[in-house]
Parts: C-alpha cells; structure tokens; sequence
C-alpha cells in the first residue's frame, strides 16, 4: 500500500464529507443515543454524536462506507469533540480514551475493507481533533479581558489522551481541525509531538483552520498568512481551511497558503452559507462547480466538505477534480 505522501504527489485526494449531517438524517432520539451501555446515565446526552461510535457503531461504520464509496480517499473519525473539555458537558470525561480508540478502529475496518477491494486506491483513517469549546488566547468575558476559560497546558493534556487514543485505533493521519484559536491548535500539535516523541513514531499531520468571517480572520484574529507562521515550526502533512465559509468564500484565503507554503493544501469547505434555518442550501453541482475553480487554479491537493455535505457532494468533487493534476508541492512533504 501507498503511503499518503506519494498517493498526494500523484493526484489531488478527496477528504469525506461533514459527519453530523448525516447523523442528523437518521432522528436519533435520547434512547438511541444512550443505548444499552448508558442507559442509566445521569444527564441527557441527546445530541453527543461522538457517544455513537460507541451506542451506534453500525451506523458511523456505514457513514465511513459510504463516503468511500463515494470517492472519498480519507475519511474522518467520529470524535470531533472527543476531549475531557468536549464530554465534561455530559459528565463523560472518562470515556475519551473508548470514544477515539472505537471510532478509529471503526474508521480503520472499513478503510481496509475498501482498500483490500481496490489496492490501486490505497484508504485513509484521519483522526478529527476539534478546537473544543474553549479559547486559550480569549476571555470568555467581556468585562474581564483578561480572564482565560482554560489554560495551555490543561488543553496539551486533553488533547494529549485524545492523540493517544487515536494511534491505538489505527488512525493514518491526525487532523487538527476547524481551528478558530492558533493557541489551542498550538496544544494539540505540541501534544502530538509529545506522543511521537514518547513512541518513537512518525504520523503525519494535517491542519486545518477557519475564517470566520468575511474579514478574512480567524476568530482569534490572525490573517491566512499570520495562521500559516504561527504553525510553521511543526512539520506537517497539510495546511488548510474548512468550515465557516462556502468553497467560492474561501479562494482568496486558499490562494494566500497555496503561494506561501511548502506543504500540500487541503479545503472542506461548508455546502455554502447557512440560510434564516441554519441549513446549508448548496447542491453537489453548485459545490463541485466552485471546487473546480480550485483545481484549475492549481491551489489545492486534497478537498473535501464539511457542514452540511453529503456523499452526493462528495461524487460530484471527485468527478470534478479527477480530470486535474493536483497543486505541485516545491519540497518533499515534511514526514515528521
């Protein structure tokens, strides 16, 4: 099998599509959330979805196949908010080691399903590690700027369990994702180079932020290119953005990372901006057709999709961006 950076020099690889969306498809109600395992658990947690790698497990295996079904190279393990920060507001901190190594080995199983039948196309597990829902470099508090809601270290040690987790799963790639705070991406990567360290291993790395806005600004503040230094020192895989904003949204912030870095440049983008109901309206055509203003630009080398994409979008980039040869990368890609 391939590693990852060779299959990236060969052709630009497609990234799944947004995993809550398609939880939402199947009305889960509180019983099927909790399952026989939390029957009896003290606070609702309707709503958890990571909790269904565990209570669902079926269900988060056949999400996965049918993205790779749909063209989908790499696909997203079920654990965006699968750190003590994310499950302390359903009281499950102990449950973050199960939650990522299931939903990784979930992901792995039917990765190598895929590949065992298409050796020619190699699968790949990334472990989704989210921004948690708190910021190390903002106060929570506008009449205390100078208060913090977490500390660096506190988040290097969350993240440090979830990493951990992951690996032992079997996860390919790590992908720090949906950053809105370069401090806190900060402490997931110093984690992971903490855990490589400690194992004497090499994993690679993707990272991946968000503009929040049309200021072209993540919400901490930083511009594309200040978000690109403030990670430089670490060796990566990928730079990138998801979320937040449509595919046409995000060219100008793509076009800026494209020009000013080594590493390969990824995108999943949201299936366009939420309308009055919080619903994303874009079709797999009208997706696809901006995604392919990526590719004949030469400003990406994996895409994906995140809120509010399905498989269908999925198909419809991968029949796009098949026919282009994917962004050139100037240098060996870090494999650190």
């Amino acid at each position: 099998m391939k590693n990852i950076q060779e299959v990236l020099k060969e052709r630009i690889l497609i990234l799944d599509g947004a995993m809550g969306t398609m939880i939402q498809r199947h009305k889960f109600t509180e019983e099927d959330f909790r399952g026989d395992r939390f029957k009896d658990w003290p606070s609702p947690v309707q709503g958890n979805n990571d909790l269904l790698s565990l209570t669902q497990p079926d269900t988060i295996a056949d999400i996965h196949r049918q993205y790779f079904a749909a063209g989908a190279d790499i696909v997203e393990t079920n654990t965006f908010s699968s750190t003590t920060i994310g499950m302390a507001d359903y009281g499950m901190q102990e449950l973050v080691y199960d939650l990522n190594y299931e939903s990784a080995k979930l992901a792995k199983e039917v990765a190598e399903e895929f590949t065992a039948k298409e050796p020619h196309k190699p699968r790949f597990v990334a472990g989704s590690i989210g921004p948690t829902t708190k910021t190390a470099s903002m106060s929570p508090d506008v009449n205390d700027p100078g208060y913090r809601a977490i500390t660096f270290d506190a988040l290097r040690v969350a993240y440090k369990q979830q990493v951990e987790a992951l690996i032992d799963g079997g996860c390919d790639i790590l992908l720090v994702e949906t950053i809105f705070d370069t401090l806190n991406a900060k402490a997931a990567l110093f984690a992971i180079e903490e855990v490589k360290e400690e194992r004497n291993i090499t994993i690679p790395i993707m990272v991946s932020g968000t503009i929040t806005d049309a200021s072209g600004r993540t919400l901490s503040g930083q511009t594309a290119e200040a978000f690109l230094i403030s990670i430089s020192h670490i060796p990566i895989l990928s730079v990138g953005f998801n979320c937040a904003l449509g595919a046409s949204q995000l060219v100008p912030h793509l076009e800026v990372l494209s020009t000013k870095t080594e590493h390969a440049v990824s995108a999943h983008p949201n299936a366009g901006l939420p309308n009055a109901f919080g619903e994303y309206d874009e079709t797999p055509e009208q997706m696809a057709a901006q995604i392919k203003e990526y590719a004949e630009k030469k400003l990406v080398n994996i895409v994906g999709g995140c809120c509010g994409t399905t498989p269908e979008h999925i198909t419809a980039m991968a029949d796009i961006v098949k026919d282009y040869s994917p962004r050139t990368l100037n240098s060996l890609i870090a494999l650190n």
